[in-house]
């Protein structure tokens, strides 16, 4: 069993090994199968970094699941953390397929007993390195056919090893070299980086980059450079990087889009990522419905102090997001059923992990109309030193949530981001 949420280094799977299993859902229904693995090859001979596996579903059709959506490798099965998205796959030029461009491939050996000699690339094992990151670890090789032998003697090398895999040109080599950087910065400081680029190496930042990362960074770039970014995108890539921004973000940037355009991008958007953003889109961005997010969290009156806290421990909310749950009677989807009240994380660190939500809940504070102005926001939340506050419509269902940052977008000056961007020529 290889599971995605060690800290430890995972066990090696060969990707060989891999190829024909199924892939499951979050539910436990089978929606396809592993046809290869998508790995992007690093700087300076660095391991390549393992994207996401190819996937075929039902009519053969074959889509990208991210790595970061798998939850476990177990028992030659590959199970997903959520719904796949089942656009065609599309390959980009800074991707590789193991099983189709990287085996049987020629390169030479640079370390070890075996000297230089040149050898056959059989397979490759990945080998998970943290949450959601698996890196090439080894290779399976086969060596020349020496004497009278018909095939060459066989080994396992680590990927160090072998020379030659890839040569990328000095162009994709700097911009390599940029992306090697970027992975351990803030996506705020990357997109100050980004903003400074020139058109050309920007394009090839913008290009590399997989969807969830540039995602995050437009949602921290100034308007009009999401805006030239986004046109700059194939249409199917731009709205695949809308399905992995916030709805808020995203309908933010498709509404300094022309209408002709937004609205073609939330066609070729999966219907489920679509339907949220369009909502936020029917309100004004300077009253709550526009200012909310349609994704806090939210549980059912029977949920558990252990399962919220479990949901607040996810790496990728928001501090804010995270400050509280949102208890509701089904659907769990906004808008949902009935909204009870909240639960600050702070009560929930002094129950018992087997209290129910129920038991905790805050209802004392009214909630958010979607109509109202960002006056009425602004002086709920300083009254009541909130961090988050809950929109409900007038049939008492839960519409989304309004958290700091959000209000803080509005309330700074319009061109904050461009001050911020350039904050550090200015005090030069």
């Amino acid at each position: 069993m290889a599971k995605l949420g060690s800290v430890k280094t995972g066990p090696r799977i060969f990707v060989s090994h891999l190829a024909g299993k199924a892939i499951f859902d979050q539910d436990g229904d089978q929606v396809g199968r592993v046809r290869d693995v998508i790995v992007q090859f690093g700087f300076g001979g660095e391991r390549p970094r393992v994207l996401g596996v190819v996937g075929e579903v039902t009519g053969k059709r074959r889509v990208f699941l991210p790595i970061t959506r798998v939850t476990a490798i177990e028992s030659g099965q590959v199970i997903s953390s959520g719904l796949i998205n089942m656009r065609r796959f599309q390959q980009r030029p800074n991707e590789t397929l193991v099983l189709a461009e990287l085996l049987d491939r020629r390169v030479r050996l640079v370390s070890g007993a075996a000297g230089r000699d040149e050898v056959q690339i059989k397979d490759v094992a990945i080998e998970q390195t943290g949450p959601g990151d698996w890196e090439v670890a080894k290779a399976y090789v086969q060596h020349p056919a020496k004497g009278l032998r018909r095939r060459g003697e066989s080994s396992i090398v680590d990927w160090e090893a072998l020379g030659g895999v890839s040569v990328p040109d000095p162009g994709q080599q700097e911009a390599a070299a940029l992306l090697a950087t970027f992975e351990q910065m803030r996506a705020a400081d990357v997109a100050r980086a980004v903003h400074d680029l020139n058109p050309k190496r920007r394009g090839e930042v913008v290009a590399a980059l997989d969807d969830e990362r540039l995602a995050d960074v437009l949602e921290e770039l100034p308007e009009e450079d999401q805006v030239e970014i986004l046109a700059r995108l194939e249409i199917e890539r731009a709205a695949d990087v809308l399905e992995e921004m916030d709805p808020d973000d995203a309908a933010d940037l498709l509404g300094d889009l022309p209408i002709e355009e937004a609205e073609r991008l939330l066609e070729l958007m999966e219907p489920d990522e679509a339907a949220p953003v369009r909502r936020l889109l029917s309100y004004s961005d300077d009253v709550a419905g526009g200012l909310m997010t349609s994704e806090p969290i939210i549980l059912p009156p029977d949920a558990t102090v252990a399962e919220a806290l479990a949901r607040i421990r996810m790496p990728e909310l928001s501090p804010a997001l995270a400050s509280q749950v949102y208890v509701c009677r089904a659907p769990l989807e906004t808008p949902t059923g009935r909204f009870l009240g909240i639960v600050h994380f702070q009560r929930l660190l002094r129950e018992p992990p087997a209290t129910l939500v129920s038991a905790a809940v805050d209802n004392g504070i009214e909630p958010l109309r979607p109509e109202q102005p960002l006056h009425d926001v602004t002086s709920l939340m300083a009254t009541y030193n909130m961090v988050a506050a809950a929109v409900v419509d007038g049939s008492g269902h839960l519409l989304g949530a309004i958290t700091v940052d959000d209000v803080l977008d509005h309330v700074l000056p319009s061109d904050w981001r461009h001050r911020n961007l350039h904050h550090d020529v200015e005090e030069d």
